[in-house]
């Protein structure tokens, strides 16, 4: 492998059809670019055996399995039942993606917030990262993150952050984490990365949400684990730092937070 820092992609897709003709090239391809581990996160339960399935045919890609908030709407509601059965499979390592998102599915708001709070609640029996996806749905997201930490603590990744200061001032209060997407280094995104240099770099990590918003300069086409790299290095301008000293960080960030990931090893899958 190359002399790149390695990195973490914290939150891919790689079960879909945007990879199907060429999924394991993609992961050779990440990890020549120092991607040495991805996520790589199932958003209806239906599918959850295909990305089981990729997780246990790569060493460096872990899962994590939810009801996508778009998707609350139509598919049936998990129980934690469904999702803490799902846990105890040793590469399963973050409950989601979950969230609000009300930008095309505002409908669904009350089926979208009970499966929230029902994610939430396999979350802390687990104590397994909860992965949440946001998207004009700020208040209630905090309204109810906040909430529920009343009734035990969770640990939690806000992923793909790209919501306001007051989301993101919440969510660093509760302990969570906010994790960096190609969003972060679209030219136009400097209120974004005002946010991010705002917080602190021991609650940061970074991520493709591919096949969606690759960075530049790759904007506008099919996103992959590899262009993290991208986004790490205008991570590390956001923070002045090295891209070594920034993958490190970022990297460290991701063992803490995903600790089941970062104790595994194939002898013991």
């Amino acid at each position: 492998m190359p002399d790149q820092p390695l990195l973490v992609d914290a939150h891919c897709h790689l079960d879909f059809p945007d990879f199907e003709e060429e999924r394991a090239a993609v992961i050779a391809r990440a990890q020549e670019a120092g991607v040495a581990r991805m996520v790589t996160i199932c958003t209806r339960l239906r599918t959850a055996p295909n990305v089981q399935a990729i997780a246990e045919a790569h060493d460096g890609v872990f899962w994590a399995a939810g009801t996508h908030p778009m998707s609350a709407g139509e598919e049936p509601q998990a129980t934690v039942d469904e999702l803490v059965a799902l846990a105890r499979h040793p590469k399963f390592v973050g409950i989601g993606e979950t969230g609000l998102d009300y930008h095309y599915s505002e409908d669904s708001k009350a089926a979208q917030q009970t499966s929230l709070r029902t994610h939430i609640a396999a979350a802390r029996e687990t104590q397994l990262p909860l992965i949440i996806h946001t998207r004009d749905a700020d208040e209630d997201t905090a309204r109810i993150l906040t909430e529920e930490m009343k009734n035990g603590n969770y640990p939690c990744m806000m992923h793909c952050f790209s919501s306001g200061e007051a989301l993101a001032k919440t969510a660093l209060e509760l302990g969570f984490y906010l994790s960096m997407s190609g969003i972060t280094a679209f030219p136009k995104s400097q209120a974004l990365r005002d946010i991010f240099a705002a917080a602190p770099l021991d609650r940061i990590l970074v991520e493709t949400d591919s096949p969606y918003l690759a960075p530049p300069p790759h904007r506008g086409k099919r996103n992959e684990p590899a262009f993290v790299a991208h986004t790490a290095r205008r991570g590390a301008e956001v923070f002045g730092l090295s891209e070594a000293e920034f993958a490190a960080r970022t990297t460290a960030n991701f063992d803490r937070l995903f600790a089941k990931a970062a104790a595994w090893t194939p002898q013991a899958a």
